[in-house]
């Protein structure tokens, strides 16, 4: 922060954190933000339909504003719906869209802020530094994350003479002026990717976007369980790759190829054969250098790095498990299937696997739906 510059001059940033059924995480999240400093700012929490504790952490803290979105319009997504409900509420010149699975490091509100101006950025989004325990997460998010590193360059996205844009929805700051002029998410309200879409709105209307990789402003655990991260990367992946089955087929061919020949170069040794051992290994080596220069590019440990070379079948399975999902018309993320221009409860939701029922509005498609994003 430059010298002199007092927190009563500076910007108002309205913090939106979009939240259903967060009770595991949510508290987390805003401790990270009400201990912000060096900007102004106001936390706007919007409860969409949670039937857990989250309105009532939301509310334990002092100054958290909780709104409530709209009935949920016919064709729109309820995260959509949350956001924009968030937006009308907020009274700041920037807007920091954030899911509720993320936590904030001390001072990043104002730092990122400045990074905007600096920049000359419209709109800025961090990518996450990714929290990951147990075997699934660490074998699937690295290749994921890989992916998207490959496909979506911060360097291009960041280029306004190049025409790529990208934005993860769980940290997106945009200023209230670029927001309004490309009609905030009301004009993107049907997008399954709607951080994306947001991004290249921004990004076509002239202005510039700032993406990078936000380990010193953010973190987040994306996914709970293995059931969490299946449904959410059906939700998502087909929608962030467009070719699902080649990418598919190409990682699965990559992992066959690997593993083959490192066995084959171990067989061949055990039989003596060290000519032919040591060829098909410089093969394996070679295999596995350029298979762990692109997953070092998601920033995952050591240990889930190793550990994504298993993860490549995995992300296979979720690549055309979600494009199968889209080819039938029929996607879900808690507690709702969406089905071409239609948004309906599902029966394959966390709510009825805990024994709590589901709210019959949701049947019509009148109640809030879910929160987060990519």
């Amino acid at each position: 922060m430059a010298a002199g510059d007092p927190v009563s001059e500076r910007p108002t940033v309205s913090v939106i954190v979009p939240a259903r059924n967060e009770e595991a995480c949510l508290g987390a999240c805003l401790e990270s933000l009400v201990a912000q400093t060096g900007v102004k700012f106001e936390i706007i929490v919007v409860d969409d339909g949670s039937t857990d504790r989250t309105r009532e952490i939301a509310k334990s803290f002092a100054g958290v504003r909780v709104v409530e979105p709209a009935p949920l319009p016919l064709g729109w997504i309820g995260k959509n719906n949350a956001l924009v409900a968030g937006a009308k509420a907020a009274r700041g010149e920037w807007l920091l869209f954030t899911d509720a699975d993320t936590v904030h490091r001390g001072g990043s509100l104002a730092r990122s802020v400045e990074e905007a101006r600096r920049q000359k950025a419209a709109l800025l989004s961090y990518s996450p530094e990714q929290e990951v325990h147990g075997f699934w997460e660490k074998a699937v998010m690295p290749v994921i994350f890989a992916e998207l590193a490959s496909s979506y360059r911060p360097s291009d996205v960041s280029d306004p003479a190049s025409s790529a844009a990208a934005a993860n929805g769980q940290y997106i700051l945009i200023s209230r002026e670029a927001y309004d002029a490309v009609g905030g998410h009301e004009t993107i309200a049907t997008s399954l990717l709607e951080d994306v879409a947001l991004a290249r709105a921004v990004k076509a209307s002239g202005r510039k976007i700032f993406f990078r990789y936000g380990k010193d402003a953010v973190r987040t655990r994306m996914y709970r369980s293995f059931a969490q991260l299946k449904e959410g990367w059906t939700k998502n992946l087909a929608l962030l790759f467009p070719s699902p089955g080649r990418l598919a087929l190409l990682r699965l061919t990559e992992f066959v190829l690997i593993v083959s020949s490192v066995t084959v170069a171990i067989v061949m040794e055990m039989k003596g054969r060290t000519p032919a051992s040591a060829a098909v290994g410089l093969l394996a080596l070679a295999l596995t250098d350029l298979f762990l220069r692109r997953i070092r590019k998601a920033h995952f440990s050591w240990d889930a790095t190793v550990l994504a070379l298993i993860g490549l079948p995995l992300f296979s399975y979720l690549l055309l498990r979600s494009r199968n999902a889209y080819q039938k018309g029929s996607v879900t993320w808690k507690g709702r299937r969406y089905m071409g221009n239609r948004t309906c409860a599902s029966v394959e939701t966390n709510q009825v696997e805990a024994g709590r029922p589901l709210d019959s509005q949701q049947d019509a498609g009148r109640a809030p739906s879910h929160a987060t994003s990519i």
